[in-house]
């Protein structure tokens, strides 16, 4: 969900609670929970929105954003970010993919775009091609296309807490139209 106000306040997204990016030691997973991650355009910066179980408390961690311009690479900058030693412990539940899209929004408003240009170019620049061979990818390409279908899938997933919720769903498929069947599906005679 992001909030659309672009001058007034920071634009947050969710965070996935299973990154396959981001394991997390247990004695820190503890300390600290990632709730939301944003980008505040006045002054730059991110903000982290996080549970502290220590003190059993919700707080707000304020990132800013320095020597970032328009012509800033994000991928480089979200990897300085998250292995800041300042801000790592914190950042260990956001994925790089998503610090990497904050950056992108944040280069776009510097840039002149308006959140929805920005958005829009970022769901450009990082398609996922269904009839793309995967198996040919190296492994960096491969590792931003699961972190893109991950994210896509902790999005549609339906939760226990949700109000659409329903346990046990049972389809009946329609059988008007003529099984067709596979040659490795038909029983031989042959033994193998």
């Amino acid at each position: 969900m992001a909030l659309l106000k672009q001058e007034e306040g920071p634009v947050r997204f969710p965070i996935a609670e299973d990154s396959a990016e981001a394991p997390a030691s247990p004695r820190t997973r503890m300390a600290f929970t990632a709730q939301k991650c944003g980008v505040c355009f006045q002054p730059p910066s991110i903000v982290l929105i996080y549970r502290d179980h220590g003190q059993d408390k919700t707080r707000r961690r304020v990132m800013p954003v320095r020597s970032f311009s328009r012509f800033s690479d994000c991928s480089v900058a979200a990897e300085q970010l998250k292995n800041n030693p300042r801000h790592k412990v914190y950042l260990e539940g956001v994925s790089l993919r998503q610090l990497r899209k904050l950056y992108s929004l944040l280069r776009g408003h510097l840039g002149g775009e308006s959140l929805a240009e920005s958005l829009e170019k970022f769901q450009q620049e990082e398609p996922i091609d269904l009839e793309e061979d995967m198996n040919k990818l190296d492994d960096k390409e491969l590792a931003k296309r699961k972190s893109i279908m991950d994210e896509l899938f902790e999005k549609n997933r339906k939760k226990k807490d949700d109000p659409d919720f329903v346990y046990d769903i049972e389809v009946e498929f329609p059988q008007d139209e003529q099984l067709e069947s596979c040659g490795w599906d038909v029983e031989s005679d042959e033994e193998i």
